[in-house]
């Protein structure tokens, strides 16, 4: 089974980021700041996760990362700010995993930029089949 790392870089009120890699792929990721794994508005914690594709509603096919301790309804999908909302911080993700192929800022916000490309780009790559994410 094809494993996915993500390694995260730096976290703060802005969110969490890091870099997504697989052999031939990589991209860089944003989440929501760690806030002991609480549910919407925290990042998950460090681990091994089997990722699935899934249909959601809002995003249509992306992966859903599953077994995350107390958590459900983790996707990776596209987005591109993950700020603390507590903190009146914009974010595009209630705990899941965002890609993008670079990071910036968009409106005063750390952020990972151009993220439909990157998300279309990761999906084509991984060929729709499961992966286990290690997220470091």
């Amino acid at each position: 089974m094809r494993r996915v790392t993500l390694t995260r870089t730096a976290t703060g009120d802005h969110g969490t980021f890091g870099k997504l890699a697989t052999a031939g792929f990589a991209c860089f990721t944003c989440e929501p700041p760690n806030k002991d794994n609480r549910p919407n508005v925290s990042c998950i914690p460090a681990g091994e996760y089997l990722c699935k594709w899934h249909h959601s509603p809002r995003f249509g096919m992306v992966c859903i990362v599953t077994g995350v301790p107390d958590r459900t309804a983790i996707l990776i999908h596209s987005g591109n700010v993950g700020g603390d909302i507590e903190k009146g911080l914009r974010t595009h993700t209630h705990g899941c995993i965002l890609l993008g192929k670079h990071r910036g800022v968009i409106q005063r916000q750390q952020a990972v930029c151009l993220s439909r490309p990157t998300c279309r780009k990761f999906f084509n790559h991984i060929d729709q089949e499961d992966f286990i994410l290690e997220v470091r």
